[in-house]
């Protein structure tokens, strides 16, 4: 489309690693789209704005600010392989927001390439809506023509050259037609009640027909033809010119006001600006980028427009229009029409810009929500706030990266759509912000607490060169209803005072932060001091913590101390032929079932609830047994009680853990002690 546009002088191929969309290092060595290129194009008096959007499930977001700016979507299908996953979600994206659809088969210079099979499958999934428009015609097996049926005319394409030829003619032309008819006829009742009686339409019927349906989304036209031939492609131009709306065709956008009501935005130039920033790109050597749509209004230089997120006022110097890598300077981008800021810092994907006069918020890009998290470690020992700074940088670029500092297990985590999703976060921090990272599993945040009571004493006691240190207290531990420790006194007659009562708490709260099993934290625990004793001169509030602490050592061992861990609510959107099989899976993964609910004819939602333990790779497996078409959310709810046989290993595990930390700090007071002897001896 853009050779033919004359937007480019060389075609590009893929294979080749030198298209004008895929221009980043890691589209060009992966050899697919990451992320949303965008190339304008005139044809026929008419600009038309290519987004250029990943295909891949692990580069979605892509797809999502594609669609945040587009009025069209052309989804694109192999003649070989037909309908995939990724067919069916970017239909259903499409239809979510409103927008027209238009397939295109490919790759029909491949003699393997099976059309018409395509076609059929195209219509046994998405029903009568699917209307052929431009369909091609085999001779000998190998492609000879392309057929307009609007038009009713052919034409051949050799050695990129195209002529009309004669209407070949087709066994299957009687289907085709009647598969416009049914496709027109969902267009209005009065079409339908003229289709149902059998009356023919007329060709202007059909031509009004397909033009209503193609842009209010009724009907979804298929085309047909060869990219790297460039077979068919101009027909397609010309029909998007047809066909498409154009974004006046929308009328408006829904929008909030600054009393958060609904209000409808008129896409008309000469209204108050209002734009959307459905894109950034923050690169350390040409700057933030921030790509916008104008919903109405017409931007020209030096403008200030509100960036209603922050309320702060954003001058606009300079914008331009970007054509893969290529940037073009521009005198002004109207309403409907897609341009790029530079260096707007403190705008972010997702804002919106608009005039003073009227304060508004548009509809944001809709991400999808990490599926996949793991934690990130820099390769060299210090650079954990480089690494934090660079994942935050990529972040503006990516909203559906997460990225956050477990407070417990003191790891970083990011969290991403997929294995090749995290994988290319690496690559950026190394290639943009010459930082080295890697990728390891999450450690869990198990908790402890204990099933039974116990009655101890805690006595501290030590004898110095002058005061000494006294602190005696008797302390019942017992299950506690909250997270958080429990602390009671039932002191009586005044055995220990009551100005120790805050060190004993203090005492608890410090030792509770490592439990006597595996040393995680303490939870569910009530503590009752109910007798003690002191001495006048040698007790003091650290003799008290002192105490403490001792009576929790002693005392939690007997306890019958227990491992807890976190537990997930999971919300899983799947396919219901694949419903039996995720069963199967959370039920190994000690999940339990709470229930099913219908969501459309083909998906069901589950709910179960799992350890998170069990489901770090379950991303993995629920898109390897949907084929991409399943989702789900996990959200912490609850801890626990761990089985028996896998406490004993998280123990085992911990516990090894520990004997590593602890010979490596004798070692360390064993040289210490050396060192003190050896200078003795010089004496």
């Amino acid at each position: 489309m853009l050779y033919l546009s004359n937007s480019t002088s060389r075609l590009g191929r893929v294979t080749d690693g030198n298209t004008v969309m895929d221009f980043d290092q890691d589209e060009i060595r992966r050899k697919e789209s990451i992320s949303a290129a965008i190339a304008p194009i005139e044809w026929k008096d008419y600009k038309i704005n290519l987004i250029d959007t990943p295909g891949s499930f692990d580069f979605a977001s892509g797809l999502y600010e594609g669609i945040r700016a587009a009025d069209t979507i052309v989804i694109t299908l192999s003649g070989k392989s037909g309908i995939e996953v990724g067919t069916e979600k970017a239909f259903n994206a499409a239809n979510k927001n409103g927008l027209t659809k238009m397939f295109f088969v490919s790759g029909l210079s491949d003699e393997s390439s099976r059309f018409y099979d395509v076609f059929d499958n195209l219509k046994e999934k998405f029903g009568n809506t699917i209307c052929p428009v431009i369909v091609p015609h085999f001779k000998d097996g190998k492609i000879d023509s392309y057929i307009n049926l609007i038009k009713s005319r052919a034409y051949s394409y050799k050695d990129g050259n195209v002529t009309e030829i004669e209407m070949p003619k087709l066994d299957i032309m009687e289907d085709l037609k009647t598969a416009i008819e049914e496709a027109v006829a969902e267009t209005s009742e009065e079409m339908f009640d003229k289709y149902f009686a059998g009356e023919k339409f007329s060709e202007e019927e059909i031509i009004n027909g397909l033009h209503k349906g193609v842009r209010d989304g009724t009907i979804s036209p298929v085309f047909c033809g060869d990219a790297y031939t460039n077979s068919g492609i101009e027909m397609f131009l010309d029909d998007i010119v047809f066909l498409a709306p154009t974004s006046k065709d929308k009328e408006f956008e829904i929008a909030k006001d600054e009393k958060g009501e609904e209000v409808e935005i008129e896409i008309n130039e000469n209204d108050p600006v209002s734009c959307i920033v459905f894109k950034s790109i923050n690169d350390p050597f040409i700057g933030k980028l921030s790509f916008f749509k104008v919903i109405s209004g017409k931007i020209k230089r030096d403008i200030t427009l509100i960036n209603t997120r922050t309320g702060k006022e954003e001058r606009i110097s300079k914008f331009i229009t970007m054509a893969g890598k290529k940037q073009i300077s521009v005198d002004e981008i109207t309403a409907g029409d897609i341009g790029v800021i530079p260096k707007l810092q403190g705008t972010k994907t997702g804002d919106t810009l608009c005039s003073p006069k009227r304060k508004i918020s548009l509809k944001p890009v809709d991400y999808p929500n990490a599926m996949l998290i793991m934690a990130i470690y820099p390769k060299k020992e210090g650079e954990e706030d480089k690494v934090a700074q660079a994942v935050m940088r990529v972040m503006e670029e990516d909203p559906s990266i997460t990225f956050k500092t477990d407070n417990e297990t003191h790891e970083m985590l990011v969290g991403g759509l997929g294995e090749q999703h995290l994988d290319v976060l690496i690559t950026k921090l190394k290639n943009k912000f010459s930082v080295e990272a890697v990728l390891k599993v999450p450690k869990i945040a198990y908790r402890e607490t204990i099933k039974t009571k116990v009655k101890v004493q805690g006595r501290h006691k030590k004898q110095t060169g002058g005061h000494g240190q006294f602190g005696d207290v008797y302390i019942e531990f017992a299950p506690g209803e909250k997270n958080e420790l429990q602390f009671e006194e039932t002191i009586v007659g005044g055995s220990v005072p009551k100005g120790y009562f805050p060190a004993v708490e203090k005492g608890l709260l410090e030792s509770i932060k490592k439990g006597p099993l595996a040393g995680y934290p303490v939870v569910r625990l009530k503590a009752t001091l109910y007798d003690g004793s002191y001495h006048p001169v040698d007790s003091s509030e650290m003799a008290f913590k002192m105490a403490a602490m001792l009576a929790y050592k002693n005392g939690l061992p007997k306890a019958k101390p227990i491992l807890l861990e976190p537990i997930g609510l999971l919300r899983a959107l799947i396919p219901e032929s694949n419903m039996g099989d995720i069963i199967g899976e959370i039920n190994k993964r000690r999940g339990r079932i709470l229930g099913m609910n219908p969501v459309d004819n083909d998906s069901e939602e589950l709910e179960a609830e799992v350890p998170q333990a069990e489901m770090n790779d379950f991303s993995v497996f629920m898109r390897q047994c949907t084929q991409g078409r399943g989702s789900y959310t996990l959200e912490f709810i609850r801890y626990d009680e761990i089985p028996g046989s896998i406490s004993e290993d998280v123990i085992a595990v911990s516990y090894t853990h520990l004997r590593a930390h602890e010979t490596v700090l004798d070692l360390v007071c064993r040289l210490l002690l050396e060192k003190k002897k050896k200078k003795k001896k010089k004496k």
